[in-house]
């Protein structure tokens, strides 16, 4: 460390006001993060000018801040800070603000450097969820209704010590067959619906994956779900968002509730029972929490590469690889589109987005999450691991891990649900918030929104008429 000064020796609190005001800051910001801000000078500064907002400071060492934020933590390592940032941020990057107090990156330099990487990396995710949401806002809230209506029997679910598989998609997952043939009988396994052709083809038995889980919402993912309806009695966890057709009414369904509002408000109504998991970007990583949800016991993954290996994106068979050879032709040949394909993904940076995930949490659940193969992120599984988990008998614990509940009048359930959200957006305690959810999906680049617009673009969303 040098000897620079954090702050002035003869006025700090007027060099904090000076210092913001420089920064000619919107008034639409609801949440400020302070890189190093020292004895926190800039904080009543900010809080005067922004009553509303909340102020979140991270710190290289501890000060003793004159004026405490809402939240402030001392920053020991990467991963601690994405942790702490994801429990306390709203997910609207376009409403945070960074405020560095540059003469702390002067005096502690690459460790301040390193905090604003992560606040920076951070941001990054959710802006990228951001555009995602509103590309897609309106199709998810029009398939969660959809979706209502094949929701034939429920599942409810405690916690068991099985260990469990998940299995996702990426090219690693091939040279995990061995072992998720051999541990099949003893593992409770979960695998992403893109992997089913891959698993199928690789000898693991259909009757012994428990959950299939889908959480996109395009219309693309349905082609991963066409093998799931093979096996009628495998569970389906599944956002009530994702894409789904009317054939998987057939399978319990395990819902997913990503904790918001409206979703929580329609599934209360309707007294359907769900696992909280938030959005992720990704379904390795809500499968991965769904499995530390379910099960106390070691977690074990797979095909969860998180990059492109030469032009392989997924595991073979894929779903996709039907659409590259029925547009294959003389001058647009099936390499060529499976090339330019992994080219987006690598340009785009979503596979780096969603592996920086991972890591942040790894030193969270390094004792109970390992990788089976050399591609994953987490540490793999050692040979007395294996063996232990060879051992287990599960058979009778998977059947008591998940215990269906038929649902009746299901058929009503769009109607009641979209009665649920008027009645919220009536109630002072859930309006704010429902409001503020639903316009960021149905309207998303709208201003002022009126709430007949709002009940209207539900009702629309919902297939309703005025006089139903």
């Amino acid at each position: 460390m040098n000897s620079t000064q954090l702050h002035s020796r003869y006025n700090p609190q007027v060099e904090a006001v000076r210092y913001i005001n420089s920064l000619n800051l919107k008034d639409d910001i609801k949440c400020f993060i302070l890189i190093e801000p020292g004895l926190g000078y800039m904080i009543p500064v900010l809080r005067e000018k922004f009553k509303d907002s909340r102020i979140i400071s991270l710190h290289v060492e501890d000060h003793g801040e004159a004026e405490q934020a809402d939240f402030s933590l001392i920053c020991e390592n990467h991963a601690q800070i994405q942790v702490f940032l994801e429990s306390h941020i709203e997910h609207d990057a376009e409403h945070i603000k960074i405020i560095e107090w540059r003469p702390s990156l002067d005096h502690y330099m690459e460790t301040y450097a390193d905090i604003l990487c992560e606040v920076v990396k951070f941001i990054k995710r959710i802006e990228a969820g951001k555009r995602t949401q509103a590309v897609f806002g309106k199709r998810w809230v029009k398939n969660f209704f959809k979706n209502l209506n094949n929701v034939n029997a429920s599942l409810l679910y405690k916690q068991t010590s099985i260990p469990v598989i998940v299995a996702g998609s990426g090219p690693g997952l091939e040279n995990c067959m061995p072992v998720i043939k051999k541990a099949q009988d003893t593992c409770l396994i979960i695998a992403a619906s893109s992997s089913l052709l891959a698993l199928q083809a690789g000898g693991v038995d259909s009757a012994n994956i428990d959950i299939v889980i889908a959480t996109d919402g395009g219309n693309w993912a349905l082609f991963h779900l066409y093998p799931f309806f093979r096996a009628k009695s495998t569970a389906l966890a599944l956002n009530l968002c994702a894409a789904l057709p009317s054939q998987a009414r057939q399978n319990p369904m395990l819902l997913i509730n990503d904790g918001s509002y409206w979703q929580s408000i329609i599934l209360h109504e309707l007294a359907l029972p769900s696992v909280i998991i938030g959005q992720r970007g990704t379904v390795t990583a809500t499968a991965l929490e769904l499995a530390l949800a379910l099960s106390s016991a070691e977690i074990l993954l797979a095909g969860m590469d998180f990059a492109v290996h030469d032009i392989r994106t997924h595991a073979k068979p894929y779903s996709f690889d039907t659409i590259f050879f029925n547009k294959a032709n003389r001058l647009e040949p099936c390499y060529s589109q499976i090339y330019a394909r992994s080219s987006l993904l690598k340009d785009g940076g979503s596979l780096d987005i969603y592996a920086q995930w991972f890591k942040t949490h790894k030193e969270k659940w390094q004792d109970r999450v390992y990788s089976i193969g050399t591609h994953n992120i987490f540490n793999e599984a050692d040979e007395s691991l294996m063996q232990k988990i060879f051992s287990y008998q599960a058979d009778n614990r998977k059947k008591d891990c998940l215990k269906a509940m038929n649902c009746e009048n299901s058929k009503e359930f769009r109607k009641r649900g979209a009665e649920a959200l008027f009645s919220a957006l009536e109630d002072p305690k859930y309006s704010q918030n429902v409001k503020q959810e639903l316009n960021t999906l149905l309207f998303p680049n709208a201003q002022n929104v009126t709430e007949s617009d709002l009940k209207n673009a539900v009702m629309r969303a919902a297939g309703l008429s005025h006089h139903e």
